[in-house]
């Protein structure tokens, strides 16, 4: 019996082995990484060894190097093919709950057949056992019920681990990720993320240099009022583990909350360089998604602080991009958002105008939530160049890809699509002399937009809505109206150039001198290492220098 026993699971080690070099080879994982922190992840094993090559790659897991920790994953079932935690982490490498991405049917199918594997070779431990059936409660029935469904019953499965093992950080780290994903961007309590960011601040003073409590501290108070409680970790991670393109990159989420353009602009250059690099590992034609994301968070600082040069060279890597590695929702967000940031934040409406969809092989079908940025910045920029006709043109674009989201079952983002087709025909509407109308609309856009918050993968709105009614109020002579409505822009998006901009000629225009002068020295002092002229900036310096 123990003889058929040992072939069985010999033929099922091959046949899983064989499928999963597969997959391994399809997600492109070539690329080593080197520093990604230090996690100690308790596990069963006799094999001396696999303790620490486990805690390596779920290290990676906790990164979302999600490639690269299946690899490791990967090799350790082949080197300690009786480890049930290493199929464990298999599993867990398809699930991406901050990122929302669904796992595909292969996924699901491959992430099934490694909690099988772990079964069949034997869980040693009833903690083990819990944490493999957690994972299975996320992926069983993937089929019949939703994906946000199957994200909860992972939440409720990773809350009984923490009552279930009170002493186990790695299950409170799990949960506090998770507790962030399935939290409400309606929700201004932020009730799951500070409970999040309390289990993670308890176990970080225990393990400083663990990647996971760094990084889910980071998404725990991305939000506004909170960003400043994130600042430590955002300052830390990126030292902890310098070899991964996401962990480079994500202190910059704390540094765009809290306008620090120059922190954000460096830790994005290294992610980027470093997401280029092991994209190029695997082929030299490559693009990274990584890179791309983080251009996008370049492109928004360098505008913040009239670096336009800079900020053009970055629109031009990005409009060279023909082939990257991971066609996914990031790089999706940054094509359509970098060409897009960089005339609108300039005011180019002229440029605006020539936007398009690159590169034209991308799965932009799959993404309409994202081309919509396009055509917003297009219907944006032709109804403020007076081209009204062309503004309606795009606003029916706009219209069918919020259609689209909706049929696709994604509230959040048929929202924020919805969001800005009332922004651009609230512009529609004011070049049409319909100004009161146009107030209206513009004001239920902001008031939308509040009501919600930014996705992680943004650095923020492609134009705060709020800072585009202040706009808006400006145009229509109402200058002390504009005013309340940029300073309660910039209360959420700080330091930013237009809002800041917006502010002074508003307070000038209601005859605020010193609160003019107030933002006026703001705007200077922001764009001090500018390498453009703008006429913002130049009218600044003329209004200080009649004082």
């Amino acid at each position: 019996m123990k003889k058929i026993r040992a072939f069985a699971l010999a033929v099922a080690m091959l046949a899983w082995f064989s499928s999963l070099d597969s997959q391994v080879k399809h997600g492109h994982s070539k690329g080593e990484l080197e520093e990604v922190g230090e996690v100690h992840f308790s596990i069963s094993s006799d094999r001396p060894e696999t303790q620490e090559e486990f805690n390596r790659a779920t290290a990676m897991l906790y990164s979302f190097a999600y490639p690269q920790a299946r690899k490791a994953f990967y090799d350790l079932t082949m080197r300690d093919p009786k480890c049930a935690m290493a199929y464990w982490g298999i599993a867990m490498s398809y699930f991406h709950p901050i990122w929302q991405e669904v796992p595909t049917p292969e996924d699901v199918k491959t992430s099934l057949k490694a909690i099988r594997n772990a079964k069949y070779v034997g869980i040693k431990t009833n903690r083990e056992k819990d944490y493999i059936a957690s994972i299975e409660a996320f992926y069983m029935e993937s089929d019949s019920i939703d994906y946000p469904t199957r994200v909860l019953n992972y939440e409720k499965a990773m809350e009984q681990m923490v009552l279930r093992y009170p002493d186990d950080d790695e299950a409170k780290v799990l949960y506090a990720l998770v507790l962030d994903a399935t939290a409400l961007k309606t929700d201004k309590t932020y009730a799951k993320q500070k409970k999040a960011g309390e289990l993670l601040l308890k176990v970080f003073a225990k393990q400083p240099n663990h990647p996971g409590i760094v990084h889910y501290i980071i998404h725990a108070y991305d939000y506004p009022p909170l960003a400043e409680l994130g600042l430590n970790a955002a300052r830390k991670y990126a030292k902890i583990a310098p070899s991964v393109p996401h962990a480079l990159h994500m202190p910059s989420h704390i540094f765009v909350r809290l306008g620090l353009w120059e922190d954000n602009i460096a830790t994005n250059i290294a992610s980027a360089n470093a997401g280029l690099e092991l994209a190029r590992t695997a082929d030299p034609a490559n693009s990274s998604f990584d890179a791309l994301h983080a251009w996008d968070y370049m492109t928004y600082g360098y505008l913040q602080l009239a670096q336009d040069k800079k900020a053009k060279e970055v629109v031009e890597m990005a409009g060279g991009v023909l082939k990257i590695d991971r066609s996914n929702f990031a790089a999706a967000y940054a094509l359509a958002a970098i060409p897009a940031r960089y005339a609108l934040e300039r005011k180019d409406w002229s440029a605006v105008a020539s936007l398009s969809l690159h590169p034209e092989n991308f799965p932009w079908d799959r993404f309409p939530m994202f081309a919509s940025l396009t055509y917003f910045a297009k219907a944006l920029g032709a109804a403020r160049g007076g081209n009204v006709a062309a503004a309606h043109v795009n606003i029916e674009k706009l219209r069918s890809l919020h259609q689209r989201t909706l049929e696709a079952k994604d509230n959040y983002w048929a929202n924020q699509v919805e969001i800005l087709v009332q922004s651009a025909t609230a512009w529609a509407l004011l070049a049409e002399g319909k100004n009161d109308e146009a107030v209206k609309m513009m004001r239920s856009a902001a008031d939308m937009e509040d009501a919600s918050d930014k996705n992680p993968v943004t650095p923020g709105s492609l134009v705060p809505q709020r800072e585009l009614l202040g706009d808006l109020l400006l145009e229509s002579k109402n200058p002390q109206l504009a005013l309340a409505e940029f300073e309660a822009s910039l209360a959420i998006a700080k330091n930013r150039y237009n809002s800041i901009a917006g502010a002074a000629k508003a307070a000038e225009q209601s005859g605020n001198r010193e609160k003019a002068k107030s933002y006026y020295l703001k705007l200077v002092e922001l764009c001090a290492k500018s390498d453009t002229q703008r006429p913002d900036v130049e009218k600044a310096k003329a209004f200080l220098a009649e004082r």
